[in-house]
């Protein structure tokens, strides 16, 4: 078989730069060379978006994340209910009720009051329309120009709902790809905020909880392979990390694939690639083929996930692999990208 990669400038790899925590090429190889070998466990080699524990009967989710977004208020939320969402939305990846969560705030000296009562109320909201109570935390003060405002980090558990492990090693050659809305809205809010961009039509972040949706799947009896919520390098980084754990390949359709027209229309001008852009409250999942529209009535019924559709689909070829059929109807390799392209937006 011919070498479907592409060459790419290798960076320095003596130092962190910004690309190590943007979800792509650079991430993967960060934490494979410093992180797994550290830490080794099967529950970090399973690579999904939260550990599954067993304490005595009960089968729990645990999950942990970091938020230094900037702005720290943007269209369509706050530093603050991004981490709330962030870190339910993990553990619904999971198969997980969320439940409990932790939050510990870095706050920056000369960080406005206004500002932190505007970021803890987001907190406590989307928390109480998660359905999740905040049970534990931590709060430090660093100097001046070190903290950049606020950052927060939390930890979540949720109790295991799904009855087989939701996960990588459980999708299979001939799974329905479906993501459940429009991608990239998160993103390109953030980038107009920073920079200071004016569209026709305002673009909101789709940040939201996800456990409805993937509680009514579950309800349903949809066996759910596994689920990705779509955060730092977006739909192409989710379906590139899939498929080299899993060792199968993935074909999607660019036209199938979801994108609001002000969220297409901006990554144009920008010299974006919508399938790279985050989102905050959106997820793909895989489901047998034979269940793929049974999936999309009831994801359809739930109003985060009202737009779901199917993108594409999993084969037993080019494992390793994503290929995407362009609308002119050629194929192109969708690979993690290589450096950094939307810094800070989670």
């Amino acid at each position: 078989m011919p070498d479907l990669t592409c060459p790419v400038l290798t960076p320095a790899d003596d130092r962190i730069l910004l690309g190590h925590g943007g979800g792509g090429r650079l991430m993967q190889q960060l934490l494979e060379r410093v992180f797994l070998p550290a830490f080794a466990s099967p529950e970090l080699d399973a690579r999904h978006d939260g550990a599954l524990l067993h304490v005595g009967t009960e089968r729990l989710a645990f999950t942990t994340d970091g938020y230094v977004v900037r702005p720290l208020i943007f269209p369509g939320g706050s530093i603050g209910d991004l981490a709330v969402n962030g870190t339910v939305n993990d553990l619904a990846m999971c198969g997980a009720k969320p439940l409990w969560l932790s939050a510990g705030f870095i706050l920056e000296e000369g960080l406005d009051i206004q500002t932190l009562d505007q970021i803890v109320a987001s907190m406590r909201d989307a928390a109480r329309a998660a359905g999740v109570t905040l049970v534990t935390g931590d709060t430090k003060v660093v100097d001046r120009g070190k903290g950049d405002g606020v950052f927060i980090t939390t930890a979540g558990i949720g109790r295991v709902e799904a009855p087989a492990t939701v996960g990588p090693d459980a999708v299979r050659p001939g799974d329905s790809i479906i993501v459940s809305g429009d991608i990239g809205r998160h993103g390109v809010a953030i980038l107009s905020v920073r920079e200071g961009l004016q569209f026709d039509a305002p673009i909101v972040s789709d940040c939201g909880p996800l456990w409805e949706p993937v509680a009514a799947l579950l309800a349903a009896g949809i066996e759910v392979h596994c689920l990705r919520d779509l955060t730092r390098g977006g739909l192409a980084s989710a379906l590139c990390e899939i498929a080299a754990k899993r060792q199968v390949g993935i074909r999607i359709d660019d036209a199938l694939v979801p994108v609001d027209e002000a969220v297409r229309g901006a990554c144009e001008m920008l010299g974006l690639d919508p399938l790279y852009v985050a989102c905050e409250g959106r997820f793909v999942a895989f489901v047998p083929a034979a269940q793929e529209q049974a999936a999309l009535t009831v994801l359809s019924n739930v109003p985060i996930s009202s737009g779901a559709v199917p993108v594409g689909t999993v084969l037993p070829e080019n494992p390793g692999i994503v290929l995407s059929r362009s609308r002119i109807g050629g194929h192109r390799v969708v690979d993690l990208f290589s450096g950094e392209q939307l810094p800070r937006i989670c």
